[in-house]
């Protein structure tokens, strides 16, 4: 395996940026999703990260996303929100979603904005963290192209469709949870088919008859594995209806794929904005997450551990180290860009 290339978060930033810009993005635009990437690869999450650079600009030039597109509210009626996002970038979309999110929930203490026909919005975290920064409860969902079997079925019918939610925390409070509703998101496989990784762990993939497989390129023509079997297919569903169903947006096999050029992606995305004031003082509620927090992780760690983490711990961790060090990305990653950016006479840094 190649050694991986250090590149500060500003540079890739910039570049990506750069790539996007003359890529006929607008300005403000290739900023957001330039900075919605890096920020995945931060915290470890690389299958979000930059990689997806590649996929978006091919959607791009296929005219899957139209990279001008605005978008519009179909309807808004007290704190509900829907949103057609007219095939625009997903990230900019996302945005305008968010904070008519946080726009309602100021309004009436809670605020829910559900979109359709949007595309790629990146790691569902970024979405979340933008609302908890306005001191509300962030929560952030879409659905995904149907890499999923049905629980007992061997055929896709549900995506990945991650559950994400982020609290207004103070320091020792903080909490953020971003799951996929399968063992592990779909860009994990092609992260490792790019590393050239052979194998992957038990429990992450079916081949295509819907058996187990460790086997990387069987996992890439197959299926992921729901989270917890049956109780992973369940909540993949239930996202599914928070998403596609009350968007009026494409569900399931309707939905096409970031890795596909065939038909537009028509993703539907919910994002939850929640006034926690209205229930209690900020400051009250974040003294009680700490105690939360600190109790959790006053638990004697098991066997072969150190300590226990909460959800978010080994992210921010992992966001510090990468902003003092660098972000270390796989060689075929870094090569892809110098070749986007060669096409595109983009100086390489």
């Amino acid at each position: 395996m190649e050694t991986p290339v250090m590149v500060s978060s500003e540079t890739l930033k910039d570049l990506v940026e750069q790539i996007l810009f003359a890529s006929r993005v607008p300005r403000d635009r290739a900023e957001l999703v330039a900075d919605s990437l890096v920020a995945a690869n931060l915290r470890g999450v690389d299958s979000h990260g930059v990689m997806l650079l590649t996929y978006y600009l091919d959607q791009i030039r296929t005219g899957n996303i139209d990279p001008d597109a605005e978008g519009h509210v179909v309807s808004e009626s007290g704190a509900c929100l829907v949103y057609d996002a007219c095939h625009g970038i997903g990230q900019y979309i996302s945005g305008i979603c968010c904070d008519h999110a946080v726009r309602l929930a100021r309004r009436n203490g809670i605020g829910m904005a559900v979109s359709r026909n949007s595309s790629h919005f990146g790691a569902a975290a970024y979405w979340a963290l933008r609302i908890s920064a306005h001191g509300l409860m962030g929560m952030a969902f879409t659905n995904a192209s149907p890499s999923v079997p049905p629980w007992q079925g061997r055929e896709g019918r549900i995506g990945t469709n991650p559950i994400c939610v982020s609290l207004p925390s103070s320091e020792a409070g903080g909490w953020l949870l971003d799951m996929a509703t399968t063992t592990v998101a779909k860009n994990r496989i092609y992260k490792a088919v790019a590393g050239g990784q052979p194998t992957l762990p038990v429990g992450w993939a079916l081949d295509a008859d819907g058996a187990p497989t460790q086997d990387t390129q069987k996992a890439l023509s197959g299926l992921l594995m729901p989270l917890g079997g049956y109780k992973g297919s369940g909540l993949g569903m239930m996202v599914e209806i928070l998403c596609g169903v009350l968007s009026g947006g494409a569900m399931t096999t309707q939905l096409g794929g970031l890795h596909s050029t065939s038909r537009r992606m028509c993703s539907s995305h919910c994002f939850v904005a929640i006034d926690v004031a209205r229930f209690m003082p900020l400051e009250e509620f974040q003294s009680r997450m700490e105690f939360l927090i600190t109790t959790v992780k006053s638990a004697q760690p098991a066997q072969g551990y150190d300590e226990v983490v909460v959800a978010g711990d080994p992210e921010w961790r992992m966001e510090a180290q990468r902003l003092r060090e660098g972000i270390p990305l796989d060689a075929s990653v870094w090569r892809r860009l110098g070749e986007l950016a060669q096409e595109l006479n983009i100086p390489l840094p």
